[in-house]
């Protein structure tokens, strides 16, 4: 939790900075700290002693772009709730401005220009100027620039409703680990969507078993995250949180644990077949157990196996629970054996600091072992990409002398060399392909150009696949959770095309990105596509995203052998060779 606090005041100051005009490399520096701080796997507060006062700075000066300046920044945070540099910029600028910039792409220049000539100071006001196209006319400030304010505030208002599953599930750990600590539990686990890793979540489900149902509700209802009780009960308590989320805490007891496991897991749909299976059976399900109808005589509950084996069903995992034919495949022994997280053999999508990560191949070789990998892909942005500092083609070839001569040293470990190469808005790529066929690995991708029509997003990827030294397209929609919507693509063309070309399709773990979707990972699978899962890391921490690529894979019906990096790096290499033989 307190990284995202933390990160969020950081882009607001570089918000506040901007609109100031202050120095641009200062406002850089907020907005990389506060993008490596929320890319952090673990709590930024983790080290910290529990004297406050006796706090070391060490652990903060290890995380990239953070100097001396701000990790005192983040200590008086930490110690004091708040940030003084924050609380003072937020005097100097208008209540009204700050609520502009909270809608999604509206960037302080814009917002502040609003606020100047129309003295617009709220989002229902220009959600109004902007339905009634009066705004369009201020420089720089088109109708185009009008559809994006509303498309920001209609993000804006479902981002209320649904967040991230990359800014939830930390969160709920938090709370779990919490009550795992300090409230006399002895079962516990969450439930509903973020059990079933959905990519965005309304609330958070968690359920329980003790002996002391009274004792967890009063730890639960004092937790450090409580902003609002909505309901105290002796085995059910609902709370707000300080990022608005709603969190239920329910104690059941241990006979049946199971069944209500598998009923607050949802997903609705999936219940209700359930609950038809039973009912022909003669039997009911609810959260207390699995029962006979005509005598009402438990025949289980305390496992949530003892659900489905009454129906006689194998288990369907949570990922799974969606009514989306998994209930058919159950029946007929046809479930896949999903891919785990120790199935994967390699990242394929790392950055170093060549370009804009924050590490050297050697840092990122040993995080890489860490994690139990035999390879990584360095895929260091090409030169299209100014503002991650993009490689030439020559820069490109230097450093494929570097890793090679990394390489010669490595025992049990490859760094296999490629690009992500930009897809300019005519469909050819930045690099030129007498570079392209020397690397391992080309993996390219869009980053310009999202407000393009449909047809011609789809024609920049379509192109790209057929080029015959791309491996990979990475975050083919281009979404940002909660900031920006995916572009219009054609997926459907986009999957056709990858079948005919052979080349790989990404699921980004990065917890914001979950790109490629479920949805369409399990399409990519029904028509044998293959797929990798990378991480898209800028720093060592996020080598530990992939777990998120892995939830969207396993709820896409994904296997082993549906996924690349699960080969050794022999074998992934001959493999990747084949394909851009084509």
């Amino acid at each position: 939790m307190k990284n995202q606090e933390i990160a969020k005041i950081f882009n607001e100051i570089a918000d506040l900075l901007e609109i100031k005009g202050e120095n641009p490399f200062r406002i850089r520096a907020y907005r990389r700290a506060a993008q490596n701080i929320e890319g952090l796997s673990g709590n930024i507060a983790e080290n910290i002693a529990e004297n406050i006062e006796d706090m070391s700075m060490d652990e903060l000066l290890k995380i990239p772009g953070i100097g001396q300046d701000l990790a005192g920044k983040i200590g008086e945070y930490l110690k004091t709730g708040k940030m003084q540099t924050h609380e003072d910029l937020k005097k100097e600028i208008p209540e009204g401005l700050l609520t502009l910039l909270s809608v999604p792409g509206l960037g302080p220049k814009t917002a502040g220009l609003l606020y100047e000539k129309l003295k617009i100071k709220s989002i229902d006001e220009l959600q109004k100027l902007a339905s009634e196209h009066k705004i369009a006319g201020l420089p720089g400030i088109q109708k185009k620039t009008e559809d994006n304010i509303l498309k920001g505030i209609e993000m804006l208002k479902r981002g209320r409703e649904r967040q991230p599953l990359g800014k939830v599930l930390p969160v709920a750990n938090d709370i779990l680990l919490y009550l795992k600590k300090k409230a006399p539990v002895d079962k516990i686990d969450l439930a509903g969507s973020l059990r079933r890793w959905k990519d965005t979540i309304k609330d958070i489900d968690i359920l329980a078993t003790s002996d002391n149902p009274k004792e967890v509700m009063k730890v639960f209802v004092r937790i450090p995250h409580v902003k609002e009780i909505l309901m105290r009960g002796p085995t059910k308590s609902t709370v707000i949180i300080h990022e608005g989320i709603q969190v239920d805490l329910r104690v059941v007891e241990k006979e049946s644990y199971g069944a209500a496991l598998a009923y607050f897991t949802g997903s609705k749909t999936h219940n209700i077949r359930l609950r038809e299976m039973a009912v022909r059976d003669g039997l009911k399900i609810n959260e207390y157990g699995i029962f006979r109808e005509n005598d009402n005589k438990k025949m289980g509950g305390e496992k949530e196996e003892d659900v489905y084996k009454i129906l006689g069903l194998p288990y369907i995992p949570p990922e799974l629970r969606e009514d989306q034919g998994e209930i058919e495949a159950a029946i007929e022994g046809k479930l896949p054996e999903l891919i785990k997280l120790e199935d994967i053999k390699g990242d394929l999508h790392v950055h170093s600091k060549w370009s804009d990560g924050s590490h050297t191949f050697e840092q990122l070789v040993e995080a890489a072992k860490k994690h139990g990998y035999s390879y990584i892909a360095i895929t260091d942005h090409s030169k299209g990409l100014g503002i991650a500092g993009g490689l030439t083609g020559d820069r490109l070839l230097e450093q494929k002398k570097e890793i090679e001569a990394i390489n010669k040293k490595l025992k049990g470990f490859r760094i296999i060399h490629g690009v992500e190469v930009d897809i300019k808005s005519d469909g050819s790529l930045d690099i030129p392909d007498d570079i392209l066929k020397e690397l391992d690995i080309v993996t390219a991708s869009i980053h310009s150009g999202f407000r393009q029509t449909k047809e011609q997003l789809t024609y920049r990827i379509v192109s790209a696949m057929k080029n015959p030294h791309v491996s990979i397209i990475a975050h083919p929609t281009g979404r940002l959770i909660g900031e920006r919507d995916p572009y219009e693509v054609d997926m459907d063309e986009i999957l056709k095309a990858a079948k005919e070309t052979g080349t790989a399709i990404e699921i980004n773990a990065y917890p914001l990105r979950l790109d490629l979707n479920d949805i369409y990972a399990k399409k990519a699978k029904e028509m044998g596509i293959p797929i990798v899962i990378s991480t898209d890391t800028h720093i060592t921490n996020q080598f530990d995203y992939m777990g998120y690529g892995i939830s969207i894979a396993r709820r896409g019906w994904l296997e082993k052998n549906d996924v690349l990096n699960t080969l050794p790096v022999d074998k992934l290499l001959k493999r990747l060779k084949h394909q851009i033989q084509r």
